[in-house]
C-alpha cells in the first residue's frame, strides 16, 4: 500500500502531516460498543489509519438497528456484530489490525483487555458500562474518550487526559444512574453518526497531538435546532 497516497488528504494538513499518520499507524484504540456509535467511529477511525482498533460487543445484528447501524447490512441480521464489524472494517483497510472481543465488559474481564490499548473510545448505550471503563482506565492510565446520544441529542468529552476530569467528577451518582430502568428510547438515525464521527475526531486530535481535545468540557448538540455547547467544569 502507498502510505503516502492513501492518506495523502491528511497528511497534506499542516496539523497532521507525514508525522501525524505515522502517530495513527502505531497507535491502538478499543472501542466498546459496535452500534450506532461505534458503527461511526469504526468507520472513520479504521478510514483514517489507526493502526490497531479493538472492538468488545457481545451482541447480534437486529433488524432495527439498521437505522443507524451502517456497519451492518440485512443479509447479516441474527450474526455476531463483532463479526460483521471485521469483515467490514478489514473491506475497508487491511492495513489495520483488527480485534474482535465477542462478549460486554464486565468488572472481571475489562482490565485486561483495556490494558493492551492506547485509548478507550466509548460506543456502549448504558451507566454500568461507563463508570466501569472511567475506573479501568484511570488504572490503567490511559485517556476515556466519551459519547453519548438519545432522540435528538448528544454529548462528548475526553476523561482521564493529562491529569485531567474523570466520567464520575461530572456524574458522581453511579448508584442514582445504574439503579435506572433499562428502557428502548428512540433516537434519530442520524445522531449517533453525528457524535461518533465526534469521538473519532477527539481520538484523532490524542494521537496526532492536534487541536484541543475536549479535556475538562463538555460538547453537547441538538440536531433539531443544531445548537451546539462546549460547557467547561
Amino acid at each position: 500500500m502507498d502510505f503516502t497516497a492513501r492518506y495523502s488528504r491528511q497528511i497534506m494538513l499542516g496539523e497532521i502531516g507525514i508525522e501525524g499518520q505515522r502517530k495513527l499507524a502505531g497507535a491502538s484504540v478499543l472501542l466498546v460498543g459496535a452500534g450506532g456509535l461505534g458503527s461511526a467511529i469504526a468507520l472513520y477511525l479504521t478510514g483514517a489509519g489507526i493502526g490497531r482498533l479493538g472492538i468488545v460487543d457481545g451482541d447480534t445484528v437486529s433488524e432495527s438497528n439498521l437505522q443507524r447501524q451502517v456497519l451492518y447490512t440485512e443479509q447479516e441480521v441474527g450474526q455476531p456484530k463483532s463479526d460483521c464489524a471485521r469483515r467490514r472494517l478489514q473491506a475497508l483497510s487491511s492495513a489495520t489490525q483488527i480485534d474482535v472481543y465477542p462478549f460486554f465488559l464486565t468488572r472481571e474481564n475489562a482490565l485486561p483487555v483495556i490494558r493492551q490499548y492506547d485509548i478507550v473510545v466509548d460506543g456502549c448505550d448504558n451507566y454500568a458500562t461507563r463508570y466501569l471503563l472511567d475506573d479501568c482506565c484511570r488504572e490503567a492510565g490511559i485517556p476515556y474518550v466519551y459519547g453519548s446520544i438519545g432522540e435528538f441529542r448528544g454529548q462528548v468529552s475526553v476523561f482521564n487526559y493529562r491529569g485531567g476530569m474523570h466520567y464520575r467528577d461530572l456524574y458522581p451518582d453511579e448508584a442514582g444512574q445504574t439503579s435506572q430502568p433499562k428502557t428502548v428510547g428512540g433516537v434519530l438515525g442520524v445522531v449517533p453518526g453525528i457524535v461518533g464521527t465526534a469521538e473519532a475526531a477527539e481520538v484523532i486530535k490524542i494521537v496526532t497531538g492536534c487541536g484541543e481535545p475536549l479535556r475538562n468540557k463538555l460538547f453537547t448538540i441538538d440536531v433539531l435546532t443544531m445548537q451546539t455547547d462546549i460547557f467547561e467544569f
